[in-house]
């Protein structure tokens, strides 16, 4: 029988063990080729342990040799990079009526993507719905798997990541949805739950417009408008796990309700259907236009939009304004070293992007906004890759870097 002292010292332990095996394929990861001695000399990790914990990833195929480094004088060291081949993952970007399923390797590498159709209006039968999509997948996709480490999904929504809880979705009711609890107990494989905009802030900064930079924000149109924000190179989740809903600052207090209960939201008219139904208002109101109520879509409008099509320019030109209002309030409040925009608005850049600069400039403290980059999302058109970006989280972190290894 172990005393309280006893399990606080085996926790300690396995904790060190999680941090210095994270802190060695971190390096492999981020540096690789690398020799041992160059991560004992970056992670101030110690050579005999540095060279214990190569080991361990090496059988258990993490990390894998690599041809020999230059000689130094003495024996050349061997290299050492991460092996992502054999591990995959399935990543779930959960819309509100469907969902988009992407089979990833650990390179990021999307190897076979489907779309299903998910229409349903319970918790229940979301999750039976959901659960039956995902079995499907790893079926039709079995040839393709080596070893399936993880599941991932991302939602809309107010989520727990660290309990695997679901509070809050907009389309319907959820009752403290123990999402992970049910697919780990459902295919026996660790899995994660985000918010969709929060992890692709992270995917950003993993794999696209902020590789080069620690703290950034990004900004998502697209049914509704939300941010993600990194700070230190990490998802900024506040003390309950949900923070960046810039979409309900307001920006118009004599505005249109919005479903949060308020008047005037940014939401209510920087989101694909607001800017669609003001199209179609103005095109009733007899407003000269190439475009038709029956193709007023988004990308309909930005294709418009960069042909100089005046009503559609007008529209997008007062969405960057009323973004920028909002955007204006994130940088002065975070001072990061980078603005992402992504959804599909960002097509019509070249009049989108002006009209935010626009706000920047006349809102934000100078100090904040000087060599301040105001970019587009290099993710847009990749579903899932936030739901991945969770996933290579847990693999630097060593959460589920520890749990491969006991495995």
């Amino acid at each position: 029988m172990t005393t309280g002292g006893q399990q606080a010292q085996i926790g300690n332990v396995d904790l060190v063990k999680q941090l210095n095996g994270a802190a060695v394929y971190r390096l492999i990861d981020q540096q690789g080729p690398i020799s041992r001695i160059q991560i004992a000399d970056h992670s101030h990790l110690a050579p005999a342990s540095v060279t214990k914990i190569t080991r361990q990833l090496l059988e258990r195929g993490l990390i894998k040799e690599v041809d020999q480094q230059a000689s130094t004088g003495g024996r050349r060291a061997i290299s050492i990079i991460t092996a992502t081949r054999p591990f995959h993952t399935v990543a779930i970007r959960l819309g509100r009526n469907d969902a988009t399923i992407t089979l990833y390797d650990l390179s990021a590498k999307a190897l076979a993507e489907q779309h299903y159709a998910l229409p349903e209006r319970t918790q229940e039968t979301l999750e039976n719905a959901l659960i039956s999509a995902i079995a499907q997948f790893i079926e039709s996709n079995q040839r393709k798997i080596r070893e399936l480490i993880s599941i991932s999904v991302i939602l809309p929504g107010l989520v727990d990541p660290n309990k695997g809880i679901v509070r809050y979705m907009p389309h319907i009711s959820v009752g403290n949805w123990r999402l992970v609890d049910a697919l780990e107990a459902k295919f026996n494989v660790t899995s994660f739950v985000g918010h969709d905009i929060r992890s692709l802030a992270l995917a950003e900064h993993y794999f696209g417009a902020t590789r080069d930079c620690q703290d950034s924000i990004l900004v998502r149109l697209h049914r509704g408008t939300g941010a993600g924000i990194i700070v230190n190179g990490q998802i900024f989740l506040g003390s309950n796990g949900n923070v960046g809903e810039i979409g309900h600052i307001q920006v118009d207090p004599l505005g249109e309700r919005c479903h949060c209960g308020n008047f005037g939201c940014l939401e209510t008219v920087a989101a694909n259907s607001a800017i669609e139904n003001r199209v179609r208002h103005m095109l009733t109101q007899g407003y000269p236009s190439k475009l038709t109520l029956d193709n007023c879509s988004i990308s309909a409008i930005c294709k418009a939009a960069n042909r100089s099509d005046g009503l559609a320019c007008e529209v997008i030109a007062d969405v960057g304004r009323q973004l920028g209002k909002g955007v204006a309030i994130a940088i002065n409040l975070f001072n990061p070293q980078k603005v992402v925009i992504a959804g599909e608005i960002t097509d019509a850049e070249k009049v989108l992007m002006p009209a935010i600069q626009s706000c920047i400039n006349a809102q934000v403290l100078k100090d904040f906004r000087h060599n301040l980059p105001i970019v587009r999302s290099e993710l847009n058109h990749q579903s899932a890759i936030g739901a991945f970006a969770l996933v290579k989280r847990a693999m630097l972190n060593g959460v589920l870097l520890q749990r491969l290894m006991e495995n």
